[in-house]
């Protein structure tokens, strides 16, 4: 397997903070958690939204979210990104000038945790992109899931954090992990569009629900096919069908459900032959002894 681009950093010691509590038995525990704090996205002069995130990769979660709200285009020329941490804010200025107050008036609350918000008119290029007819190997699948499972990451060392994966056919390139998975996301589309990564060949691995909010990331990503540990929403399979957009669902070891695209799925290995997945505990367990 390839060495990450990028990968989950769980041992940051600014990702999380360590909290006192009881258990079940009231008997005194002392757990990390992961952080949250608010970074509030300038375009050029004009504030553009406040999010809640641990607070990593700050200029690519602008310029992904910028982009997926078709604020900020593959044309642009982007002339500086500004990260203030002192009071938590990234401006990122372009050589176009940029006005968005009516795009801003129509924004609209979605159901990503953590109030992840997406804008009135979204669907402007959505409805415009030709997805290619790339292949899926489920061999592929079933050696994403292995390989993802088994990273050493925030959420197996803390918990209440959700995951997104650039993937290129069976290998796993970018992970990044934040509370919100459309942060993730963004946070994947500004490390491509900044490092100036292809599409070609590759998949979007998430490890929240597969709503309308993702969907719409992954085509407006132009990335063909987009998988998760967790289940569907009804919107989130229409708009995928609309766009030729490959759905994959509660895939956990051999098992998964696909609901739109199935045209390129290629079934090159045995269910049988794939073994079980192992529980949070053993994964947990797993990682830490690959570590030591």
């Amino acid at each position: 397997m390839k060495k990450y681009l990028v990968q989950p950093e769980p041992g940051n010691p600014a990702l999380t903070e360590s909290v006192d509590g009881v258990d079940h038995t009231n008997t005194a525990i002392n757990t990390r958690v992961p952080v949250e704090r608010p970074l509030t996205l300038f375009l050029n002069s004009q504030e553009i939204v406040t999010v809640m995130t641990i607070g990593d990769f700050p200029e690519d979660l602008a310029l992904g979210f910028l982009l997926n709200q078709n604020m900020l285009t593959h044309e642009d020329l982007v002339t500086g990104i500004e990260h203030e941490p002192d009071i938590d804010v990234v401006v990122v200025r372009t050589e176009r000038e940029t006005d968005y107050e009516e795009k801003l008036s129509k924004k609209t609350r979605t159901s990503g945790c953590a109030q992840g918000t997406a804008f009135g008119d979204v669907m402007e290029k959505f409805e415009s992109v030709a997805l290619p007819d790339t292949t899926l190997k489920t061999s592929w699948l079933y050696a994403l899931s292995k390989n993802i499972n088994t990273t050493p990451s925030l959420y197996l060392e803390a918990g209440a954090i959700h995951g997104c994966v650039l993937c290129e056919r069976d290998e796993p390139l970018v992970y990044m992990e934040d509370v919100g998975r459309h942060n993730a996301v963004d946070k994947i589309a500004g490390y491509m569009y900044r490092k100036g990564l292809s599409v070609d060949e590759k998949i979007l691995y998430t490890t929240g629900r597969l709503t309308s909010e993702m969907v719409i990331k992954a085509v407006q990503m132009e990335i063909p096919i987009l998988i998760s540990r967790s289940g569907f929403t009804a919107w989130g399979v229409e708009l995928a069908r609309q766009a030729n957009l490959t759905l994959i669902g509660r895939m956990k070891g051999k098992r998964f459900i696909a609901l739109s695209g199935t045209h390129r799925i290629e079934y090159d290995a045995d269910p049988d032959t794939i073994p079980a997945e192992l529980s949070h505990l053993q994964r947990k367990a797993s990682t830490k002894r690959n570590a030591d």
